[in-house]
C-alpha cells in the first residue's frame, strides 16, 4: 500500500496490543480492505466474500487468514471461523454494510453486533477515507497512484449492554448504539483530516 499510496494513518496506537479485537471499517472503494490489512498495528483477518476467492487469489487469501462468507444467507462456516480468530486473540476486520457503498456506515447489518455481544471484543472504528474521491488515470478501478488515502482509528468500545444478553433485541439494541459510534468516528475522521 505505501508504495501505491501514500497512506495517513492515524490514531494506529488506539487498537489494542493484544487481546481479541473488531476492526469496524467503513467501505466505500476496493482498495479499503487491504488498504487496512497494510497499515493496520496487527494482523487482520476479514470476512470477505466469497466471489472473490477465485483463480491465484484464493490461496493467496486463504493463505493471510482471510476468511470467505457466502452472502445469500448465514454462512455457519464463515461465523465458527470468526468467532474462533477472536477466540485466539486475533483481529476480525469487518465491513458492517456488508458490501461496498457510500461507506457512511447508515445501513448496518446485524453481524457486528453479533460478533462483538457474542465475544466479548471491543470494536475499533475505522475510517477509510479518500479511496474513492478520485479515479486513477492508468488503472480507471483504482485511486491515482501516489495520492493520500488517510486511514483514521478510532477508541474502542464495548457494544453490549454490560448483562451479557444474547437475545434479538438486545442485538438489535447493541446495532443502534454501534451504528451512533461508528457515524460519531467517522464524522470526528473527516474534520480531522479534511475531507
Amino acid at each position: 500500500m505505501y508504495g501505491l499510496w501514500r497512506p495517513r494513518v492515524l490514531g494506529a496506537w488506539k487498537v489494542p496490543a493484544a487481546g481479541p479485537v473488531i476492526l469496524a471499517v467503513n467501505h466505500s472503494h476496493n482498495i479499503d480492505g487491504p488498504m487496512l490489512m497494510g497499515t493496520a498495528p496487527r494482523p487482520v483477518h476479514f470476512l470477505i466474500k466469497k466471489e472473490a476467492f477465485t483463480g491465484p487469489l484464493d490461496p493467496f487469501l486463504k493463505g493471510i487468514g482471510q476468511v470467505p462468507v457466502d452472502r445469500s444467507g448465514t454462512d455457519r462456516a464463515a461465523v465458527t471461523q470468526a468467532l474462533s480468530v477472536l477466540a485466539d486473540g486475533g483481529v476480525l476486520g469487518i465491513f458492517p454494510e456488508g458490501t461496498r457503498g457510500e461507506g457512511d456506515f447508515a445501513a448496518l447489518r446485524g453481524g457486528l453486533a453479533y460478533f462483538a455481544v457474542r465475544s466479548g471484543a471491543p470494536i475499533v472504528p475505522v475510517a477509510v477515507l479518500g479511496s474513492a474521491e478520485r479515479r486513477g488515470r492508468l488503472v480507471k478501478a483504482l485511486p491515482p497512484f501516489q495520492s493520500r488515502v488517510d486511514v483514521v482509528f478510532g477508541d474502542a468500545f464495548a457494544a453490549g449492554d454490560g448483562e451479557g444478553r444474547r437475545t434479538r433485541t438486545a442485538l438489535d439494541e447493541a446495532t443502534v448504539r454501534i451504528q451512533q459510534r461508528l457515524t460519531a468516528h467517522l464524522d470526528h475522521a473527516k474534520r480531522l483530516t479534511g475531507r
